[in-house]
C-alpha cells in the first residue's frame, strides 16, 4: 500500500500573524536540507516580506477558472500531481474553490495530494474551524463563510500555533504590513479590535492546548503507559454523597490554586445495582460547588470503588487523589481495611490525601426507612386482605381432613400472603405471614388442633412459608419506598432546574423570584421578612400573593411556613402546612432571594457612592477651572476696557480694533466656558433628557462646523446612501461640534480635519479623523474625563469640558464615543449612533468628499 503524505498546518488567531511567513521561512529551511519542495498555491496579498521569501522556491503554475465573465486562478492538482514532490505549500486550508473544478474544497485537493504520498504544508486561521462558526460570530459579528471541518485538522500530523500579541498585530495593521491603506482604517475599527483579536487568540490557545492534550493520551495509549506524568496538576476528588465532601473540594482547590493550570476532577463512585447510602441533596451541592471552583463532576458506576476510582484517576492523567477519613466505626474495620487504604496502598505513582473532617467515626449506614407511600386506600386494602384472608382460608379448608394435604395449604396461604404484600406493603405482609404460619401449625400440622408439630418437613415447610413471606413484604415495601424517592428527588431537580435557569436568563428580580416559590409550593402569599434591630420589628421587603384579595404576610407568626436566613431575615409563606422534605427546596428559594436582596442593596449603596463622590469630584474641580480658566478671559476684558476708557493715552483706530477684538474673544471664551459649564452640571444632575427622531446627518453634521475658524478646513465625507440615524438634532450637533474643535486644534496648520459617516449593521458611525499627535492607548479614556486636557496643552485653551460633554450627550442618545489611532499618526474620534427603525435607504449614489 502506497504511503500516505503527512500534513503539517501553522494555526493563527486572525490574519496577519504569520503563518504564511512561517510556513515559506520552514520551506527553505527545508530546501536548504536538499527536500524536493515546491510551491502549490501560496497568497502573499502584496505584502513584501512574504513576497520576497517566495524567490528561490520553485512554484507550480497556477491554471486559470473563467467564473461569470471574470477570470480567477487555483492550485492547479493534476500539476502537483504530475511533478510529485517530495512536500506542498498549500496556503488557506479552508478556502473555497471557484465553482467549476472537481473538488468544492481547498482541503479536498490536499486530500488527493496527502493520498498520492506528498507531505504537504498548509495553513489556517481559528476563525475558519466548522465547530466554532457560532462563537467567532458572537465574538466579531461577522459571520465566516469559508470554514473546514474540525476533523480535516485534527487528523493533521503536526500543528504549529503562530501567535502574536494583539497590540502587536495592530500595529503591523497600522504601519500597512497586513491590508491596503484605504482598508487599514475600517479594519481596526471593525474585526481589528483589541477585545476581538485577544478573544481570538485565546480561541486559539486553548484549541491548540486541548490538541496537545489529546495527542498526549495517545501517545501513552499506544505505548501502554499506565504510570501519571505529570505534565499539570489534576486533582480527583473522591465524593461518597456524605456531609464531608464540600470540605475535600475546597481543600482540594486549595492544593490547585498553588500551582498554575491546576484542575479539579470531583467523581462519585455508584454501584450498579443502584443502592446508594449518598444524600442526592448533598450530591447536589457538592456538585454546585466544584463547578463554582472551576472544576468538573464526574459520575462512576462500579462494585468495587478503590478499583473505579483509580481507573477513573489514571483515565485523566491525575496525580493526586483527595479523599475524606473514613466514617466508618472502630467495629466496622473487620470487615476490610477501606477505600482509602486500598486506593494508598494500589495507586502507584498517585499521590493520596487523607483529610479529616467533622464526620469521622460516626459512622456511615443506610438512612432510615421510613414507611412506602402506598395510599391510604391500599393500605386498609392490603390489612384486610392480611388478616381476613387467612381467616376465611381457614374456614374453608377445614371441611376435608386437615393435614392430608399439607404442602397445597401452605401454597394458599402463601397466595394469600403474598397478595397482601402486594397491595399493602411491609406490615400487612409480614401480619398475614405470622397469621398464616399461625394457622398452619394448629389446623393443618399434624396433630391438628395441637400446637406441635410431629413431622419434620412440614416444620420446614411453615419456616419456608414464613420466609418467602417476609422476603416478599420488604422487596414491596422497598420498591415503593424508592419509587415515591424517586419521584420526590426529580419534582425537587426539575424545580432546582427551573429556579437555576431563571437566574442564568437574568430573572433575579425579589419579586420574581417570590411568585415562583409561590407557584412552586401552591401557596397564596410568599414575602421576604426583614427584622429591623433598632424597633424590634420585622418589616416585608417584598410580597406575592394569589390575588389582590389574600391579607400578606407581615410577621412570622401570620405565616404557615417560615424559612430563616441568616439571624435577621426570613422566607415566609401561608396557604397551608408544608412537610419538613419540602423544606430542602425551599430552602433553596430562600438562599436565592437573600442573594437578590443582597445584590440590589449593594447596587444602590455602589451607585450612591459613585455619585457622591463624583459629584465631589466635579465640584473640587469646578472650583479650579472657576478659579483660573475663567480668570483669564474676565482679566483680559477688564484689561482691555480699562486700556480703552484711559485718557492717558490716545489710542489709534488700529490700537482700538485690536483692544476691541480681544474684548470680543474673550467675552466668546468665556460663553464656551459657561455653556461646556452648564451642559456639564445638566449631565451630571440627569437633566438631559434627548428627544430621539429621525435625523439625516447631512441635514444636521454641516451646521456643527458653523464656528470654526475659516483658517481651518474641514472635509466632509457624508454618503447620500447613509440611513437615517435616530438621534436628538441639537444634542448631536453640539457633540459633533466639540469633537471637530478638538480635532482642529490638535491638527498641524493646513492640515485639514475628515469628517466621515458609514454605516455597521444596525449603528451609523461619524468618525473624525485628525492627523495631530495622537494620544496613547493609556489616556485614551481619560481624556473624556471632565477638566482633563492632554499634553502639554496650555490651561488657557479652555477648562477640559468639550469631550467630556459630547460623549455624556452621544451617551445619552443610547450611543457611544471613543477614541482611536488613526493609522499614520493622529486621533479619530467614533460616535456611534443607533440606526433609525422601519426607514428605508437612501437612493443609491457614489459617496463624495466635500470640503468646507
Amino acid at each position: 500500500m502506497a504511503r500516505r503524505g503527512k500534513l503539517r498546518i501553522y494555526l493563527g488567531a486572525a490574519p496577519g500573524v504569520g503563518k504564511t511567513y512561517a510556513m515559506l521561512s520552514e520551506a527553505h529551511r527545508r530546501a536548504e536540507r536538499g527536500t524536493d519542495i515546491v510551491v502549490a498555491l501560496v497568497e502573499h496579498h502584496d505584502r513584501p516580506r512574504t513576497r520576497t521569501l517566495l524567490h528561490g522556491l520553485e512554484q507550480v503554475p497556477r491554471r486559470e477558472v473563467r467564473h461569470r465573465e471574470a477570470t480567477f486562478t487555483e492550485m492547479d492538482t493534476d500539476a502537483v500531481l504530475r511533478r510529485a514532490p517530495r512536500v506542498a505549500l498549500v496556503d488557506e486550508l479552508a478556502h473555497t474553490n471557484v465553482p467549476g473544478g472537481r473538488n468544492a474544497k481547498r482541503w479536498q485537493d490536499i486530500d488527493e495530494l496527502l493520498d498520492a504520498g506528498i507531505d504537504v504544508v498548509s495553513t489556517v486561521n481559528i476563525q475558519h474551524l466548522e465547530s466554532l462558526g457560532d462563537v467567532v460570530e458572537s465574538i466579531t459579528g461577522v459571520r465566516q463563510r469559508e470554514t473546514v471541518p474540525d476533523e480535516v485538522v485534527r487528523r493533521a500530523d503536526q500543528i504549529e500555533l503562530v501567535d502574536m500579541a494583539p497590540e502587536a498585530l495592530r500595529r503591523r495593521m497600522a504601519h500597512g504590513n497586513i491590508y491596503a491603506p484605504d482598508k487599514v482604517d475600517a479594519a481596526l475599527a471593525h474585526y481589528f479590535r483589541p477585545g476581538n483579536l485577544t478573544a481570538l487568540r485565546e480561541l486559539a490557545l486553548l484549541w491548540t492546548a486541548d490538541r496537545v492534550d489529546a495527542y498526549l493520551q495517545q501517545y501513552r495509549n499506544e505505548h501502554g503507559i499506565r504510570s501519571t506524568w505529570h505534565a499539570r496538576e489534576r486533582i480527583v476528588v473522591g465524593l461518597t454523597g456524605g456531609p464531608e465532601g464540600s470540605t475535600l473540594i475546597r481543600r482540594a482547590a486549595r492544593m490547585a490554586a498553588k500551582g498554575s493550570g491546576g484542575e479539579i476532577l470531583a467523581v462519585y463512585i455508584s454501584r450498579a445495582d443502584g443502592l446508594t447510602s449518598a444524600s442526592p441533596r448533598e450530591l447536589a451541592a457538592q456538585r454546585t460547588l466544584v463547578e463554582q471552583l472551576g472544576g468538573t463532576f464526574h459520575h462512576v458506576i462500579g462494585d468495587d470503588v478503590p478499583g473505579a476510582l483509580l481507573d477513573f484517576a489514571r483515565g485523566v492523567n491525575a496525580n493526586q487523589i483527595v479523599l475524606g477519613s473514613s466514617r466508618r466505626k472502630s467495629w466496622q474495620y473487620i470487615f476490610g481495611p477501606g477505600v482509602g487504604a486500598t486506593v494508598a496502598r494500589e495507586s502507584g505513582s498517585i499521590d493520596v490525601h487523607i483529610v479529616t473532617h467533622a464526620e469521622v467515626a460516626k459512622g456511615r449506614g443506610l438512612p432510615v426507612a421510613r414507611s412506602a407511600r402506598l395510599g391510604r386506600s391500599r393500605t386498609i386494602s392490603g390489612w384486610l386482605i392480611g388478616l381476613a384472608g387467612p381467616l376465611l382460608l381457614t374456614w374453608a379448608l377445614s371441611e376435608p381432613s386437615p393435614g392430608a394435604e399439607f404442602a397445597s395449604d401452605v401454597l394458599l396461604f402463601l397466595s394469600f400472603t403474598v397478595f397482601a404484600a402486594l397491595v399493602g406493603g411491609l406490615w400487612p405482609g409480614l401480619v398475614s405471614a405470622t397469621v398464616g404460619s399461625v394457622l398452619l401449625n394448629y389446623y393443618f400440622a399434624r396433630p391438628t388442633n395441637q400446637w406441635k408439630v410431629a413431622e419434620g418437613h412440614n416444620i420446614v415447610a411453615i419456616v419456608v412459608f414464613f420466609a418467602i413471606a417476609v422476603a416478599v413484604a420488604t422487596v414491596v415495601d422497598r420498591s415503593a419506598r424508592r419509587t415515591h424517592q424517586a419521584a420526590r428527588l426529580r419534582a425537587e431537580s426539575e424545580t432546582l432546574t427551573l429556579l437555576a435557569g431563571s437566574v442564568l436568563r437574568g430573572d433575579d428580580t425579589l419579586g420574581a423570584l417570590l411568585e415562583r416559590a409561590r407557584e412552586t409550593f401552591g401557596m397564596e402569599t410568599a414575602a421576604l421578612l426583614e427584622r429591623d434591630l433598632d424597633r424590634r420589628k420585622w418589616a416585608c421587603v417584598g410580597s406575592v400573593s394569589v390575588n389582590g384579595g389574600v391579607k400578606p404576610v407581615n410577621t412570622p407568626d401570620d405565616a404557615d411556613v417560615d424559612v430563616p436566613i441568616g439571624e435577621h431575615t426570613m422566607l415566609a409563606l401561608s396557604g397551608r402546612v408544608l412537610p419538613a422534605e419540602d423544606r430542602r427546596v425551599l430552602t433553596a428559594f430562600a438562599a436565592h432571594a437573600a442573594a437578590i436582596l443582597d445584590r440590589q442593596r449593594l447596587k444602590d449603596e455602589a451607585g450612591r457612592a459613585h455619585k457622591l463622590a463624583e459629584g465631589n469630584r466635579i465640584r473640587t474641580a469646578l472650583l479650579a477651572a472657576v478659579s483660573h480658566d475663567l480668570r483669564t478671559p474676565l482679566a483680559a476684558i477688564k484689561a482691555s476696557v480699562s486700556s480703552l476708557r484711559s485718557d492717558d493715552v490716545a489710542w489709534s483706530d488700529e490700537d482700538e480694533a485690536d483692544l476691541l477684538e480681544s474684548i470680543e474673544q474673550g467675552a466668546d471664551r468665556l460663553d464656551q466656558l459657561v455653556g461646556n459649564l452648564l451642559d456639564m452640571s445638566r449631565l451630571q444632575t440627569g437633566t438631559v433628557e434627548p428627544l430621539l427622531r429621525e435625523i439625516d446627518l447631512d441635514e444636521v453634521v454641516p451646521h456643527a462646523l458653523g464656528g470654526l475658524p475659516d483658517a481651518h478646513v474641514v472635509e466632509l465625507d457624508i454618503p447620500e446612501w447613509l440611513p437615517f440615524a435616530a438621534a436628538d438634532p441639537g444634542l448631536l450637533e453640539r457633540s459633533v461640534a466639540n469633537v471637530v474643535e478638538n480635532a482642529v486644534k490638535y491638527s498641524p496648520p493646513g492640515t485639514p480635519v475628515l469628517v466621515r459617516a458609514d454605516a455597521l449593521g444596525d449603528q451609523v458611525q461619524v468618525r473624525v479623523v485628525d492627523r495631530g499627535p495622537g494620544v496613547p492607548d493609556s489616556e485614551k479614556d481619560r481624556i473624556f474625563e471632565p477638566f482633563q486636557r492632554h499634553g502639554d496643552t496650555p490651561r488657557g485653551n479652555g477648562v477640559g469640558l468639550g469631550l467630556a460633554v459630547a460623549r455624556g450627550f452621544v451617551e445619552a442618545m443610547h450611543g457611544t464615543l471613543d477614541a482611536e489611532d488613526t493609522p499614520g499618526g493622529g486621533l479619530t474620534m467614533v460616535i456611534t449612533l443607533p440606526r433609525a427603525r422601519q426607514t428605508e435607504r437612501k437612493a443609491a449614489h457614489a459617496p463624495g468628499a466635500r470640503s468646507r
